[in-house]
């Protein structure tokens, strides 16, 4: 009740609504990193278009220096000259042979050139830098470009020109890419979101809103996640959660059911207590009775009431979390598995025989009232095992016997063993049920009165019919044991 109190107090996970969504961070980051990748591209596809530009210039250039070299007295007309320089777009050309450098054409030279470029050798980080720079720089720029075009008319040729018609070419150029990788960019953006979304986020989106839907009910089975059958990750991902997702929920469907069951046994063991009290005050005039057959049994009737009025007070049977601590003294083993016989009228001559082999002076160090809830839940089980198959007949037997400082009980019976099913969870309450009408709790509860006494219930064999071993070690082994750990 507490724990839907406060899931129902607790407000619903919510994204805030001042942050992009998954779906909205895929699709910037998308287009972030294929714009990265078009600048990456960019920057070298720039250079290599001024590389090939002011190369077509030395070209143009070489082809008129030719043209001058061939003029009768290689004497160019001024309109001429001018006319060359102007179709190669430069304003002086030299030609550099092997004995001489040469200037061909020259026109209205400017007082100053403001950068100087070779071209020959040139390494792909200069090229990028200076590529860049043409961006950057004043406008009316004069530069120098040297080159080797190739038509072996010297070993290279130098020109001086403006840079305004490199720098708008190369604006131009630069705003087609742009315009291209922004195409790019939507398109391979689109794609890649589009795909991601279907693959990743909406996936994921679902494994969000169901977690979100499941933990404000987990209890209900509906709100468990229904796994794709992906065989990736994420498949993986729903099917684990899926499996966690109903394990939990049948764990808190138990827990509710123990917590109405210890509310529901509070009740009737305050209500039983009282009912007991009343029969233990008719059980003490019974005792006044004369007749040999009463008297014989007054004592173990009134010592049955006591111990159902100390259980009563004491503990709820798993309607609360934990049981008393044992109270452990030494005494002897024999009386009371004489007092479990008698409590489940065993034997019972014709159908059930009941065989104790203890020796008479056989002590234990445990709780005495516990160890008989112990025992009277395994011989019960066990009875209740022979009369499953329609007619009660069978043997149990109990043995015990000492090895060192730890006491051995078995208790065994001829029945039909325990089934499968019931063997994977034969110690948890309400999972071990092996009859129709049964609630699990007697193995759970011997368990737990055991493993408080610092021993153990198994299950040693399960042919022709069943044995448990109880293991209970003196309280002197426990207390070395807490030293051991301790140190």
């Amino acid at each position: 009740m507490d724990q839907q109190a406060n899931r129902a107090q607790r407000p619903p996970a919510q994204r805030p609504r001042h942050l992009p969504g998954l779906s909205a961070k895929l699709l910037l980051l998308t287009i972030l990193f294929v714009m990265v990748a078009e600048i990456l591209v960019f920057v070298p596809s720039v250079s290599s278009f001024r590389r090939q530009w002011l190369t077509e210039r030395l070209e143009d250039a070489q082809i008129a220096a030719l043209a001058a070299e061939a003029a009768p007295g290689g004497e160019l007309p001024k309109a001429l000259r001018d006319q060359l320089l102007e179709s190669a777009k430069v304003k002086a050309i030299a030609l550099k042979r092997p004995d001489s450098r040469q200037l061909i054409l020259e026109s209205d030279m400017p007082a100053e050139i403001d950068a100087h470029y070779d071209l020959r050798g040139a390494s792909w980080l200069t090229l990028i830098t200076d590529a860049l720079m043409v961006f950057v720089a004043p406008d009316q720029r004069v530069i120098r470009v040297v080159g080797q075009p190739g038509l072996n008319a010297g070993e290279y040729i130098e020109v001086v020109m403006e840079e305004a018609p490199l720098k708008a070419a190369m604006i131009g150029y630069g705003l087609d890419i742009l315009g291209l990788s922004i195409l790019i960019s939507m398109i391979t953006a689109a794609l890649v979101y589009l795909s991601l979304d279907a693959l990743l986020v909406k996936p994921m989106t679902r494994l969000t809103r169901n977690i979100v839907r499941f933990s404000e009910r987990p209890e209900d089975p509906t709100r468990i996640i229904n796994p794709s059958s992906r065989r990736d990750e994420i498949g993986t991902a729903e099917r684990e959660l899926s499996a966690m997702q109903a394990e939990l929920s049948g764990a808190l469907n138990q827990k509710s059911r123990l917590a109405a069951l210890g509310l529901a046994v509070s009740k009737i063991s305050h209500d039983l207590r009282n009912m007991l009290s009343s029969a233990q005050l008719l059980s003490d005039r019974l005792a006044a009775v004369k007749d040999p057959r009463v008297q014989q049994l007054v004592p173990k009737l009134i010592a049955s009431l006591d111990r159902a009025i100390r259980l009563c007070a004491r503990t709820l049977d798993f309607g609360q979390a934990q049981e008393m601590p044992p109270r452990r003294k030494r005494f002897k083993l024999a009386p009371l598995l004489a007092e479990v016989g008698d409590g489940l009228a065993l034997p019972r001559p014709g159908r059930i025989e009941w065989g104790v082999d203890i020796d008479a002076g056989l002590e234990v160090d445990a709780d005495r009232d516990q160890l008989y809830r112990v025992l009277s839940n395994l011989c019960r089980n066990a009875v209740q095992a022979l009369e499953s198959g329609g007619e009660a007949q069978g043997d149990i037997a109990v043995s015990a016997r000492r090895e060192g400082s730890v006491t051995l009980i078995e208790v065994r019976d001829t029945g039909p063993g325990v089934a499968d099913r019931a063997r994977a969870h034969l110690f948890e309450a309400f999972q071990s049920v092996a009859r129709k009408d049964g609630t699990g709790l007697g193995l759970a509860i011997a368990a737990e009165l055991i493993q408080a006494h610092g021993g153990q219930v198994v299950l040693v064999r399960n042919e022709g019919g069943a044995t448990f071993r109880v293991s209970i070690p003196d309280v002197v082994v426990e207390l070395d044991r807490l030293r051991r750990r301790s140190a």
